[in-house]
């Protein structure tokens, strides 16, 4: 990427530009061959619309530059994918613009990924254009990634009822699908948009609302931003700061061995998180004593539910009185909400919803 003398040219005159921090300012051109796209690109066109773009190019020329940002391989596409394929993929506009694509890089500041892919999902959305499931999967991630919901609601241009409806389209079921805590928590099927209830025009103070994962007139769904566990951390996928994965675990099993300690925190959960444990204990379908091991291993000790493996470490022995304890502290819960206690198959079914 040594480039050409006419990008040295464009390079020196956009330094000593008054528009250099404007990436439009810099226009280069560079082998089509060296531009790829992005792994996260939530933009979808038609194929009319292809060859409406294909058309548009043919006529007018490229009057829009692909946004880039250079990496190891060349130039990896922040905006433009579609303008990227028709210079690559269309005989007739390669051979015009002689294998070269006309890029300006994104500035040095949006080169984390995160960043670019906010920056996508702005000129996407500037434009109207983006699909709606993999929006989703972009807020998940961009959560993943510590972003607060104040943060992407900034630079994505959403509100909070979008990026919860978003949250919801994915889900969160993925993050019980590890089967180390108990060999009955499988999950079975897939999610799609159909299995949530819309809440576009529920009054966002409302706290519950019925969920299609179960037929149980009683069950009770909260938003997650109400859950008590998600604040705590309960879905983070690394260990807390100073700890390593395996001593996560380790931590896991010496509390759930420990019955007077492990008491304690069950009842930290069962009174104190309570919309948690509406969401989660109402849940028919789901095992609601590995749930109740997990929220108290993040209850009492920040720990997330990512190391649930701990469980594994314990005796069998050991694994059978932690779950009586757990069942002891959900039929205690049980009663005081006005519902009858479980029994052990009840709480642990055999068959778990793939619905959290």
């Amino acid at each position: 990427q040594t480039g050409t003398g006419k990008e040295l040219v464009a390079r020196a005159l956009h330094d000593v530009s008054p528009f250099k921090s404007q990436p439009v300012d810099c226009v280069l051109w560079v082998k089509s061959a060296t531009v790829h796209a992005n792994d996260y690109n939530p933009n979808s066109v038609a194929p009319p619309e292809m060859e409406l773009l294909r058309v548009s190019i043919d006529a007018d020329g490229y009057t829009q530059p692909i946004v880039t940002m250079p990496d190891g391989a060349g130039y990896e596409v922040v905006d433009g994918f579609h303008r990227h394929r028709v210079g690559k993929e269309m005989p007739s506009i390669r051979d015009r613009v002689h294998g070269y694509l006309p890029v300006v890089r994104i500035r040095a500041t949006q080169q984390a990924k995160e960043d670019r892919i906010a920056s996508t999902i702005r000129h996407n959305r500037a434009r109207g254009k983006h699909k709606v499931e993999a929006m989703s999967d972009i807020v998940v991630e961009l959560k993943r990634r510590n972003w607060s919901d104040e943060k992407i609601a900034k630079n994505l241009g959403m509100d909070q009822d979008e990026i919860l409806r978003l949250c919801q389209i994915t889900g969160l079921a993925e993050i019980f699908a590890d089967q180390q805590f108990s060999q009955a928590w499988e999950a079975e099927g897939s999610i799609t948009p159909d299995d949530f209830t819309d809440i576009q025009d529920i009054d966002p103070d409302a706290v519950e609302v019925r969920t299609a994962n179960t037929d149980d007139p009683d069950r009770i769904f909260h938003t997650y931003d109400k859950w008590e566990c998600h604040a705590a951390s309960f879905y983070e996928s690394k260990p807390p700061a100073g700890l390593k994965a395996d001593d996560c675990k380790r931590i896991y099993a010496e509390l759930l061995a420990d019955e007077v300690a492990f008491r304690a925190a069950l009842q930290g959960v069962i009174t104190e998180w309570r919309h948690s444990c509406e969401h989660y204990l109402t849940n028919s379908a789901m095992n609601r004593i590995a749930w109740l091991g997990q929220a108290s291993l993040c209850y009492a000790r920040g720990i997330p539910a990512e190391f649930r493996g701990g469980y594994q470490l314990l005796t069998p022995e050991q694994q059978l009185r932690a779950d009586e304890i757990a069942l002891e502290a959900l039929n205690q819960w049980m009663t005081a909400n006005g519902r009858e206690a479980l029994t052990m198959e009840a709480a642990n079914p055999s068959r778990q919803a793939d619905i959290y």
